[in-house]
């Protein structure tokens, strides 16, 4: 199991996109381990994603984004 991040878990701008990719999944009607079977990430990290727990890295926002078949720009909400 990915454990979160001990400097960067539960940072307001990370909870924020985790927020965003769980709402953009859920409209689709896709699971988790969906997603992250598509994207090539682990199913626990995935989740931990979802909750704000990891710094992600520019390169695994673009394979959520692939498997969600959106822009990578589109996982952050605009004001």
């Amino acid at each position: 199991m990915a454990k979160p991040s001990p400097t960067h878990a539960g940072n307001p701008i990370l909870i924020k996109l985790g927020k965003r990719i769980r709402q953009l999944r859920e409209s689709q009607g896709l699971s988790q381990e969906s997603v992250a079977l598509a994207s090539g990430l682990d199913r626990s990290y995935f989740g931990g994603v979802e909750r704000g727990e990891h710094n992600v890295a520019v390169i695994n926002l673009e394979k959520i984004a692939l498997a969600l078949d959106i822009k990578i720009v589109d996982l952050f909400e605009r004001k």
